[in-house]
Formats: structure tokens, C-alpha cells, sequence
């Protein structure tokens, strides 16, 4: 079975019609890259983006980096293509088939099946499949698309451009705040009323996150537009983080340091999450059935995401020492 505890703190996407971005991507920093051939690349510039895709997979090293390539959309007639093509030339070198715009189970079972074969016949080993939730009809399936194919079945992405198209939203910019999206408070002593922004996909977001931690996949937060605002990724991405993402997309290099950034635990947290841990061996070693630390309480629930704490860093440690 492939891996499915990679680190997502960044996926960085580049352009397979974009030969300079793919030679740049694999040292680019982010812990993976996905190669798109989907919404990044014009119809006439299809087949050729594909071509420079399995040749970059072919040529660059990307020990680096975890590798993906983005295919095109199954209601398109280069989606079967894509698949065949950059499985039969290049499989060897992926680890996740990114699946776009996915809407029940059966969109990925035609994928896995077509990997399946693939496989098979050219003795590869099995590659991980990575969707993006961006339809209304995807997310009223998030739940049963989540149980699909547990084999392969990594990572889900909200990807919010299609999605806000999908239910017809008001929308300002992808990804970040919409001052529509707000309450007005009654007026206070000085007759003042104050605006207070709220977080226009908490919903959808939540929804996603929900439908993978219920069945052991990553949830990715997916694109922010505006390249140039970097507080306005960190604060979206910490909304994401909040939510129980464990990472989001770069759609640009300078975002791909902002994301592992936000997605690493900050050593306040490694320092806390250790001595819950510590506190918990010494109490079980005297005997003691409850464990405080600081004054408070540590439950059951508080020791389980320590531990999960100490994991996340011990990996990112790990592909940190390596490289």
C-alpha cells in the first residue's frame, strides 16, 4: 500500500505549460508540488503541457518534494489521456494523481480502476489519489466520496474558485475575506454600530475537514489569489489551520514559506505537548489515574493531540534533517 502520512504543509502548484516552473519547482521548498494540467493551461496548450509534464517527471530529481500532477477533469476528453499518458511514461516518479472537480465516489473509482491497469501492466507501485472538492454536488457527496476507495484515497482540497462559481456566491477574490460577509452590531452608548467580518467558507471548510478526519484522510485548504498580500494568506490559512487543515496551496513560490510557516507547530506548542506527555508517563508510573500540568487537568483528549503534535513535528524534523 502507498504512503499516506506525507507531510501537506504546502502544495505548491505550477503550470505544465510553464517548462521554467517546472524546472524550478523541486527545489522550490514546498513539501509537494503538484504538476496541473487542468485550469492553469489553455485548450490549445493541452497536449503540449502534458508532454512537459512527463518529461520534467522524467529529468528533474524530486527527492525533495512529494510529486503530483493534476489531471484534467473527467468530463473533459483529456482526462483519459492524461492518466494513461503520464502513468505509462512517468509513473514510477509520482505519488498522487490530483482528481479535479470530483462529485460522487464513482468519479474516483474510474481513476482507480484506470490506475489499476496501468499498474499492472507496467509493474508500478500504487499511487495515491488527491481530489479537490469545488462543486456544490461534491460537497453534498463529501461524505460518501470520503469512504471511497480507502486504498488509495489520501488527501481532499477545498478548492474555493470552482466551488464559489458551483453555488453562485457573492464573492470578491478567491480565498480571502468578503466584507459582505459580515453582522452589524446593535448601536452601542455613542449610537456606533460596528461591522465584524466573518469567514464566508467556515462552513464548507469545516465540512471537508469533518468527512476526512472521519476517514483517515488530509484536509487541504486550497488557493488564495492575491499573491502580493501575504498577511492576507496567513490569515487565511490560520483560519484553515483552526479548522483542522493540515496544509494549503501555493499558487506562487513567496507563499510556499507562509504555509509551512503556519502549518509547523511553533515551539510553544512542541514545549507544551511534551511536558503533557511527560506528565502523563511520571503519573503513571507513581500510580496516579489523573494528570494536571500548569494548574489544569489533562484528559484523554489533551494527551492524543500531544501525541499527534509530536508526530507532525517528528516528521517535518525528518524531512527537514534530510534535505
Amino acid at each position: 500500500m502507498a504512503v499516506k502520512n506525507r507531510l501537506h504543509r504546502s502544495e505548491l502548484a505550477v503550470p505544465g505549460s510553464n517548462p521554467r516552473m517546472l524546472e524550478k519547482a523541486p527545489a522550490a521548498g514546498a513539501d509537494m508540488v503538484f504538476l496541473d494540467l487542468e485550469d492553469a493551461v489553455a485548450p490549445d496548450d493541452k497536449e503540449q503541457a502534458r508532454r512537459n509534464v512527463i518529461q520534467a517527471l522524467n529529468t528533474y530529481d524530486w527527492s525533495q518534494c512529494s510529486v503530483s500532477v493534476r489531471i484534467n477533469g473527467l468530463d473533459t476528453h483529456y482526462c483519459y489521456r492524461d492518466i494513461v499518458e503520464v502513468m505509462e511514461q512517468a509513473g514510477d516518479k509520482l505519488d498522487t494523481i490530483l482528481i479535479p472537480k470530483v462529485n460522487r465516489p464513482d468519479d474516483i473509482y474510474f481513476v482507480a480502476t484506470l490506475l489499476d491497469q496501468i499498474e499492472q501492466a507496467k509493474q508500478l507501485k500504487p499511487v495515491n489519489l488527491h481530489i479537490l472538492i469545488e462543486t456544490a454536488q461534491g460537497m453534498d457527496n463529501v461524505r460518501e466520496i470520503a469512504r471511497a476507495c480507502p486504498e488509495r484515497l489520501e488527501a481532499m482540497v477545498f478548492g474555493v474558485a470552482d466551488y464559489a462559481a458551483s453555488i453562485q456566491a457573492r464573492t470578491t477574490n478567491i480565498g480571502g475575506a468578503n466584507p459582505d460577509y459580515s453582522v452589524l452590531t446593535d448601536a452601542d452608548e455613542s449610537g456606533q454600530r460596528h461591522s465584524h467580518w466573518g469567514d464566508q467558507w467556515h462552513f464548507a471548510i469545516a465540512r471537508m475537514v469533518v468527512a476526512c478526519r472521519a476517514n483517515g484522510l488530509r484536509p487541504i485548504d486550497g488557493p488564495f489569489g492575491d499573491f502580493s498580500d501575504p498577511e492576507g494568506y496567513l490569515s487565511a490559512a490560520r483560519r484553515a489551520a483552526a479548522l483542522g487543515c493540515e496544509g494549503k496551496w501555493a499558487i506562487h513560490p513567496s507563499q510556499i514559506t507562509l504555509a509551512n510557516e503556519v502549518f509547523t507547530p511553533s515551539s510553544t506548542e512542541i514545549d507544551r505537548a511534551r511536558r503533557i506527555l511527560t506528565a502523563m508517563e511520571d503519573a503513571a508510573k507513581s500510580g496516579k489515574g489523573a494528570v494536571s500540568l500548569d494548574g489544569r487537568l489533562i484528559d484523554a483528549a489533551s494527551i492524543r493531540m500531544a501525541e499527534n503534535l509530536i508526530a507532525k513535528i517528528e516528521q517535518i524534523e525528518a524531512r527537514e534533517s534530510n534535505h
